[in-house]
This record gives C-alpha cells, sequence and structure tokens, in this order.
C-alpha cells in the first residue's frame, strides 16, 4: 500500500516535470535557430517599398556579412528616398557602396524604449563600417539623438564637416525580435564622412605604375614579371578610385620556396590570375588599420570574381605582426613598399595559396613562427513608434552566434541529462 502511494506521488509529481522540461528543450531549441543566423533580406521581404534596399544588402554582400551577428540595429531605406539620392548614379566602386550600406548597420539591439532614452546631445552607436577599419577616426559611428518636445529621434554623422546627406530621422519601427534585431525606416541615406556622392567620377588617375613601383622595392622581380605576364596589373591599377586598394606582394624568396607539391606554375592562366588577385584588398589599408583591422575575414578581388564567401584572407596581429591565413599558408608582412593613399603595397613572407585552387592537396610547408618575423618597415615614400521592450543588461554589446549557440547547446545537454535521469528514476519504480 505504502509502495502503491509513493509509486502514485512520484508519477504526479514526475510527468509534469518531464512536460515542464520538454517545453523548455523546445523553446531552447527555438532559441538556438533564432540567433544562430539572421536572414535580413527575409526579413525585409514583406516590405516591397524597401526592395531597392535589400537589393542591395544582398548585391554588395553585406547580407552576408550580417547572417552570423545576433545583436544588431538595421536603419532601411524606402525606395522613394534611396532612387532620389545619388548612391547609385554616382558612385561608380561597388566597395563605396557597400560601406555606405553597411553604415546602416548599427552593431546592437536598440528598441524604441532605447531610443527615447538618447539625450538630445546624442550617444555614439558603432556601424558595421567602423568595424571594417576603413573608417576615419570615429566617423564610423553614428550620433543618435531624441527630442522630446517633436517626438524626433535623429541619426546622423559625427563630423559637422561632412558632405550631405548626413543624417537622416527614423519613421517607424517595422520589424522587432527582441533582444537581438531591430529595423526601421529612416527618411534620407546617411553617408558617412569622406563619401562625396556628389563628386565627379572622372577622377584623375594617380599614374602609380605596380610594376615599377615593385621592381624600385627590390626583392619582388618574380611578383612584378608575373603581373606584367598576366595583365591583372592593369586591373589593379583602374581600381585604385575610390576605396583604393591593398597588394600583398611575395618576396622573391617567398616564391623560391613554394613546395613542388603546390604545383603553381603548372596552373591555367586564368587560375594564376585568381591567385593573384587573391593577394589584393579592395580598399586602401595603411599598415596601421591592418594592425587593428576589427573584421579579420576580408573579400579580395577574387572574392568579386568568384563570388561571396570565396577567396578570403583572415588577417590578424600576432605578436606584433600582421599575419595572413588563408586556410592552408600563413603569412606575415614583412615590410612596406608603397603607402601613398589611396594604394598601399606590403611585401610578405609566403606566396597565399587560396584553398579553392589547392585545397588540403597543397601539402605546404609548417608556417615558421610568426614571433620570428621581422616588424614591418615604411619606405620612404517624425516618430510614431509602437514602444518595445528595453534591452536588458548586459544585452547593449554585440552577441556572436557562435558563443551564444554553444551555451544553449550546453544547456540543451544538460536537460537532456536530467530528463533520462528522471525516466529512468521513474522505471524503477514501475
Amino acid at each position: 500500500m505504502a509502495a502503491t502511494l509513493s509509486l502514485s506521488l512520484l508519477t504526479s509529481h514526475t510527468i509534469p516535470l518531464y512536460y515542464l522540461i520538454l517545453l523548455l528543450f523546445i523553446l531552447l531549441h527555438t532559441t538556438t535557430t533564432v540567433i544562430s543566423a539572421v536572414n535580413i533580406t527575409h526579413l525585409l521581404s514583406p516590405y516591397p517599398d524597401l526592395s531597392d534596399f535589400s537589393d542591395l544588402l544582398r548585391t554588395t554582400t553585406v547580407a552576408t556579412d550580417l547572417s552570423d551577428r545576433t545583436s544588431l540595429t538595421l536603419l532601411a531605406v524606402p525606395n522613394s528616398f534611396l532612387r532620389s539620392s545619388d548612391l547609385l548614379r554616382r558612385s561608380s566602386s561597388s566597395t563605396n557602396i557597400a560601406d555606405v550600406i553597411r553604415y546602416h548597420v548599427l552593431l546592437q539591439y536598440l528598441s524604441v524604449h532605447d531610443l527615447r532614452d538618447f539625450p538630445p546631445t546624442g550617444k555614439l552607436i558603432t556601424t558595421l563600417f567602423q568595424a571594417t577599419g576603413r573608417a576615419t577616426n570615429n566617423f564610423g559611428y553614428v550620433n543618435i539623438t531624441y527630442d522630446g518636445q517633436t517626438n524626433t529621434t535623429t541619426v546622423r554623422s559625427p563630423a559637422a564637416y561632412s558632405q550631405p546627406p548626413n543624417n537622416a530621422n527614423i519613421i517607424s519601427l517595422i520589424k522587432n525580435l527582441p533582444y537581438n534585431v531591430s529595423i526601421y525606416t529612416v527618411n534620407s541615406l546617411i553617408v558617412p564622412y569622406g563619401f562625396d556622392l556628389l563628386a565627379s567620377e572622372t577622377r584623375p588617375p594617380l599614374g602609380l605604375n605596380i610594376t615599377k613601383a615593385l621592381i624600385d622595392g627590390h626583392n619582388f622581380n618574380v611578383a612584378a614579371s608575373m603581373l606584367t605576364a598576366s595583365g591583372v596589373v592593369s586591373e589593379f591599377e583602374s581600381d585604385e578610385g575610390g576605396a583604393g586598394i591593398t597588394l600583398f606582394v611575395p618576396t622573391d624568396d617567398a616564391f623560391a620556396d613554394l613546395p613542388a607539391t603546390a604545383n603553381f606554375q603548372s596552373l591555367a592562366a586564368d587560375k594564376k590570375a585568381d591567385v593573384l588577385r587573391f593577394h589584393v584588398l579592395h580598399s586602401y589599408y595603411p599598415l596601421g588599420s591592418l594592425q587593428s583591422i576589427v573584421n579579420p575575414v576580408q573579400p579580395t578581388l577574387a572574392t568579386e570574381d568568384k563570388g561571396a564567401g570565396s577567396f578570403t584572407l583572415n588577417i590578424s596581429r600576432v605578436n606584433g605582426s600582421v599575419c595572413i591565413n588563408t586556410g592552408i599558408i600563413q603569412a606575415s608582412v614583412t615590410q612596406t613598399v608603397l603607402d601613398q593613399n589611396p594604394v598601399a603595397i606590403f611585401g610578405i613572407s609566403r606566396v597565399l595559396l587560396p584553398k579553392e585552387i589547392f585545397g588540403k592537396n597543397a601539402m605546404v610547408q609548417n608556417t615558421p613562427p610568426i614571433s620570428g618575423a621581422p616588424s614591418p618597415i615604411t619606405s620612404s615614400s517624425p516618430l510614431d513608434l509602437q514602444p518595445g521592450p528595453s534591452s536588458p543588461p548586459g544585452s547593449r554589446e554585440e552577441l556572436h552566434s557562435s558563443a551564444n549557440v554553444r551555451c544553449v547547446n550546453f544547456l540543451l545537454v544538460c536537460i537532456g541529462l536530467v530528463v533520462c535521469m528522471c525516466m529512468n528514476f521513474v522505471s524503477i519504480f514501475l
């Protein structure tokens, strides 16, 4: 009788607990799905008046940049305002367009309540453009102010002397996923400092001869001859305008140290050209910007030709040196050959072999320790918003999906163990 009573009590208390745990499991699994990826163009798809802005997010690959972020605020520009701007008519550089769009991505979740908490003097918020390392000083930030008398939230460039359009008013909230993603519409494109969309597209050429600069730099004869023979050097020189270019050029010794298994010389001409484009960033990065780069994964000219996500370089600072990793090769910057805005040329210790061509079969030699790499040497040369939930403490910082997913997965494992233990405990009495 006592055993039957105990079993009855155990069952009556355990079964509700089991369903509670199962419910938590489902909720946490749903949370994992939500925070593991952000499909920003999908979130914008129900709004036809934002189709042009959504297309820019997709074609500039900014949408891909946002897929692994879990805390952001997007300032979307409706078609009527976007089409009246000079962004697409005047700017010939795809990088310029992409960086202007990145300036509309704030790297933290902001609810309506958060916006109304900003003082009249404003607060600086980091944008995705600032995270590229290409912004001058703190001009990759935006200053957000709230005027309680007019109920207006304004987003503007922190540089008072920047070219217009340098500010916009938030119109409405169209999407809110607390505490990860919020999307607002604004009444104007916002252009960061240093971008003059009204400037003439026929900018006079710099007259830079990249091949001559390499020969004058010494120890770059192999690279100079390969660039000339392939014809890609003319592509590089034509890309000097706009955001500029950054070239990583292997030394003659680096070419001599190529392992025979890499079979570089036996590549078809178009593959060799891809490898050479793989050594070039379509933006001007002086040495200081490379050393403090925020977004380590950088697209190359080969990326623009082959598609987003391919032929990228991972750039970081290791023991005081700039380290470049392709996934199978790790090189370091050994010297500055030329730094003349908008062109930077750096000598590097290894030939950068893209994994898309060489894969894991290149059998490359072990990379020497970066700590022994020499330090780089510069050569002489109006608002009607529905209030949303305020961000909880700690949610203001940018969160990465990988860390969130790991934490949630750990919780799921723990919950699974608890479920198993409860069920085993019940089976013993049954």
